[in-house]
């Protein structure tokens, strides 16, 4: 123990507080120190012990050091040693050095849009090819008198000029906003939305790429007893200058009774908008490739029209059609009187027919004298727009047939045009909670 003690002193000399460079070697202290009180031997131990100059410092401190104590620094600077050497190389290097930035997965990209493609629905006695370019109908066959089937509506053998805008809105879906707004803009909650002006001064058919230029995703069809189709188009806020984001809608089917039923949704998801979606396909029950319709007889149950201005802007009024070129009540050949319509039909009629089934009214009749085909179209929507084909001029469409003015007619159930800007006609607003519903039926006949 008095060994210990003395070692343990010994080594305390060696603090810092003793000489780091002593100059000559001092006698060892005397044995009668060890029995001083503490204090005395410290002070005793700090004046007498010299330490030779020869002997190195190491020697000195591994002399001075307990053994143990030797055991412990060597186990702690082996463990240190390991630990460095075999940390992963970031852990090497200077605490100055950049650090590497945090590498973050990389987000899933965006699924591809969908393919153009074409869709045949055969319901027996009617057959309908559709594509999901602009959901639209391209063929659709239907028996004359005689059973012998014809296709009746205009169209391409292409999908390119569905795609590429060349082609005059044959069998799509126009929306967001059928038929024109007013040069292209009108107010909502306060705030002033500016369209794409694609028919100058005017938007017409939802601005340069309307539905009726894009391809739609295909939700499911079916080809057995019940043949149908269903198309899926989302329309995102700021599309062509319309507010807010749109989830759309449209499912073709075919019924026992050659019938094609349509029907059309619309839920806007964030923001209020206007929503007025029409079929505009062409019709002509002669055949697509006959010729012009001025012989097929028209009836349409509408008793008055919005009148237009000179760009086809409805004026808010509106005019009953009785004793005018425009009064098709009880049924008349288009190319009686076309002529007293300056560049021809295209006028929205205000549907007020008292026949209704299924909450559908009887919207209008066409008849092909020489086929004897019969069409009859029934709607939920207020109103129907007459169009005579006015703007085709050399269109060559399926099979090299070329689409003269008149070539085919149009009967656009809708709301009325302009109706976001004109408070007196019924709305075509829909809010977020709100969902747009349009149901058409076509049903075929021979007379």
């Amino acid at each position: 123990m008095e060994q210990l003690v003395g070692v343990h002193h010994h080594h305390h000399s060696l603090s810092p507080r003793a000489p780091r460079t002593p100059t000559r070697p001092q006698p060892q202290p005397h044995p009668l120190l060890h029995h001083l009180p503490p204090s005395n031997r410290l002070r005793d131990l700090h004046s007498q012990i010299r330490i030779h100059p020869a002997v190195p410092a190491a020697s000195r401190v591994l002399r001075a050091t307990p053994p143990f104590f030797l055991i412990l620094l060597a186990a702690v600077y082996l463990l240190a040693s390991v630990t460095i050497f075999s940390a992963p190389t970031p852990l090497l290097r200077l605490r100055s050095a950049s650090p590497r930035p945090l590498l973050l997965p990389m987000p899933a990209p965006p699924p591809p849009p969908p393919a153009p493609e074409l869709f045949d629905l055969d319901g027996g006695s009617v057959r309908v090819r559709l594509t999901n370019v602009g959901a639209a109908v391209t063929s659709l066959l239907v028996p004359d008198k005689n059973g012998v089937l014809a296709d009746v509506v205009l169209g391409f053998d292409s999908l390119d000029p569905y795609l590429n805008g060349t082609s005059p809105y044959f069998g799509c879906i126009v929306g967001r906003v059928a038929n024109r707004i007013k040069d292209g803009k009108f107010t909502l909650n306060g705030v002033q939305y500016n369209l794409s002006i694609n028919n100058p001064p005017n938007t017409l058919h939802g601005g340069f790429k309307g539905f009726d230029k894009t391809v739609w995703e295909v939700a499911e069809c079916n080809k057995g007893d019940k043949p149908s189709i269903t198309f899926k188009y989302y329309s995102r806020d700021g599309e062509e200058g319309y507010p807010g984001d749109v989830s759309v809608t449209v499912r073709y089917s075919l019924l026992p009774s050659a019938t094609l039923k349509l029907e059309m949704e619309a839920i806007p998801l964030n923001k209020a908008t206007p929503i007025s979606l029409a079929q505009h396909t062409y019709w002509n029950l002669a055949g697509h490739d006959s010729g012009d319709v001025l012989s097929h007889s028209v009836q349409i149950w509408g008793s008055q029209i919005t009148p237009v201005d000179q760009t086809s802007i409805p004026t808010g009024e509106f005019m009953p059609v009785s004793g005018t070129p425009f009064d098709f009540l009880t049924g008349d050949r288009i190319g009686s009187r076309i002529d007293q319509v300056p560049g021809g039909y295209d006028h929205n009629y205000m549907l007020d027919s008292s026949e209704v089934r299924s909450g559908l009214r009887h919207v209008a009749k066409v008849v092909d004298p020489s086929s004897s085909r019969a069409l009859d179209i029934w709607a939920d929507a207020p109103g129907v727009q007459f169009y005579t084909g006015n703007f085709l001029h050399g269109i060559v469409g399926k099979g090299g047939a070329v689409y003269g003015k008149h070539a085919g007619l149009c009967l656009e159930t809708q709301g009325f045009p302009n109706a976001v800007n004109q408070p007196n006609f019924p709305s075509v607003v829909f809010h977020p909670g709100e969902k747009y519903r349009h149901m058409m039926l076509f049903e075929f006949s021979t007379e």
